[in-house]
């Protein structure tokens, strides 16, 4: 998978060392043949380039493999050499936006989008049971809630390839990059369903896709500790309003 950049230069008063963060995807796998992510993460490293000037998004789409994976992020945060990384991925127990505060040292016994399972039980043989993610998860979570996004804080990642990647990520930036934040978001699976969000339908998204966005950008202003511009909120919120006047057109993505 090659690195995709986006930024948009800094001015004047804002020269200086460059901030730069990591935005990852997953592609398919068992039972979801299109990730949800595949197409946010895009759209949120586009839209954030515009909302913070002189701040460089990175996106990867990773491997839905248990070996491929790993390796994968290892080369890409030696090469980005980021300050800020924030996975996303998607789950079919999401409520929302489930922000994640820890991995887990275990996997269990399933197939990878490669048809293969994991080695063993455990992610690490002499690894940590547990690692903390270093986000500000109670202060994104009440700000998505102040918007109107249904959000949560998460102490399972899961066992599969969300979990392997962030234990992985966590443990690989703790020994190169002291001072990198690093963090995952879950989104609901049924977001690359066509349809809106929940009108009474049983497993619709409890999301819309300008929720989605709004909410990413939200995450990731968070993160940096800045806050998301005005324009670009009400933008994004005026297309939430625009959205739920009217049926919503068919997303382009198959249903997981």
């Amino acid at each position: 998978m090659s690195l995709m950049h986006h930024s948009r230069p800094p001015s004047a008063a804002c020269a200086g060392p460059r901030t730069t963060v990591l935005l990852t995807a997953f592609g398919p796998f068992p039972g979801v043949p299109v990730n949800a992510t595949m197409r946010l993460v895009p759209e949120l490293a586009e839209r954030a380039a515009l909302a913070f000037p002189g701040v460089r998004f990175v996106t990867e789409m990773l491997p839905t493999e248990w070996l491929a994976a790993p390796r994968r992020m290892a080369a890409v945060i030696a090469q980005v050499q980021p300050d800020l990384i924030l996975h996303f991925g998607v789950s079919s127990r999401a409520r929302g936006f489930e922000i994640e505060q820890r991995a887990h040292n275990s996997c269990r016994s399933m197939p990878d989008a490669a048809g293969f399972f994991p080695r063993a039980d455990r992610l690490q043989d002499d690894g940590a049971e547990v690692l903390r993610t270093s986000l500000p998860v109670p202060h994104l979570v009440l700000a998505l809630k102040r918007r109107g996004i249904a959000a949560y804080a998460s102490r399972d990642a899961g066992a599969y390839l969300c979990n392997a990647v962030l234990y992985h990520s966590l443990q690989t930036a703790a020994d190169r990059l002291r001072d990198c934040r690093i963090g995952f978001v879950h989104v609901p699976a049924s977001l690359a369903r066509p349809g809106g969000a929940n009108r009474g339908r049983v497993g619709a998204c409890p999301l819309t896709w300008p929720q989605a966005v709004e909410g990413g950008l939200e995450v990731i202003a968070g993160c940096l500790g800045r806050l998301l511009p005005k324009a670009r909120a009400h933008a994004v919120a005026g297309a939430r309003m625009q959205t739920a006047g009217r049926a919503r057109p068919r997303l382009p993505l198959a249903q997981s």
